[in-house]
C-alpha cells in the first residue's frame, strides 16, 4: 500500500447507494503519509473501477466476499477517490440490487478483518 497500517485508521461505511473506504493519519502533520494514502485510494479506485480487486486479494490472501459480483457488475459501479483534510476517501455507489449487497458484503469483510471497529449496519449518508 505504500504507507504504514501504525500510521493510519482504515475505516469502513455501508451506505443505502454504496458505502465508504477511508484512509486516514494518526499524527497530525504526517504530510508524507497522507500523500501515499492520497495516492494509494486514487490507485484503488482506478483498479476497481476496472474491476481488478488484485490488491484486496493480496492483502487478505483470498478473494474477499462481494469481490466475485463487483467484477461482474463493474459496469454499474463507480469508485470515486476524495481527498479528505487527514488523508483521503473511496466513495462506492451503485442503484443495482445485486451490486449494492456485494458492495455491503465486501465492506462488512473489510470492518471484521481490519477490526475497525466500524459498523456493519447501514448507515444514513454521511
Amino acid at each position: 500500500m505504500g504507507f504504514s497500517h501504525d500510521a493510519t485508521a482504515h475505516h469502513f461505511t455501508l451506505l443505502p447507494d454504496g458505502g465508504i473506504i477511508e484512509v486516514d493519519i494518526k499524527a497530525d502533520r504526517d504530510d508524507a503519509t497522507r500523500d501515499q494514502i492520497r495516492a494509494h485510494l486514487t490507485h484503488i479506485a482506478a483498479m476497481f473501477s476496472a474491476g481488478n480487486f488484485d490488491v484486496p486479494m493480496f492483502i487478505h490472501d483470498k478473494v474477499p466476499p462481494g469481490v466475485p459480483v463487483m467484477k461482474a457488475k463493474q459496469t454499474v459501479i463507480s469508485y470515486v477517490f476524495q481527498p479528505t483534510d487527514r488523508g483521503g476517501r473511496v466513495r462506492i455507489v451503485t442503484t443495482d440490487p445485486d451490486a449494492l449487497s456485494a458492495v455491503h458484503d465486501f465492506l462488512a469483510f473489510q470492518i471484521q478483518d481490519h477490526r475497525t471497529g466500524d459498523s456493519t449496519a447501514v448507515q444514513q449518508q454521511p
